[in-house]
């Protein structure tokens, strides 16, 4: 599922993982909405909300983004 030669590359984790930090970088926020994120990222790459939220446990896994104490998400670089 990270990396597959079955499926589209658009919709492979690391690709849609790469797409969400893009989008991070430009709202520039201390901390970001699950759903507005998912909104912004739809609109680019209509994926389910699903892949969206494998992709976020992707970035969180390898250290990527974080959580507050609010349930927002939050960029750790």
């Amino acid at each position: 599922m990270i990396i597959s030669k079955d499926i589209n590359p658009e919709r492979d984790l690391y690709y849609l993982g790469a797409q969400i930090l893009q989008l991070l970088i430009e709202m520039n926020n201390d901390e970001y909405d699950f759903l507005e994120i998912y909104k912004n990222i739809k609109l680019s790459n209509n994926i389910s909300i699903n892949l969206f939220s494998l992709s976020l446990t992707w970035l969180f896994t390898i250290g990527a983004i974080n959580h507050s104490d609010k349930g927002n998400i939050i960029r750790c670089f």
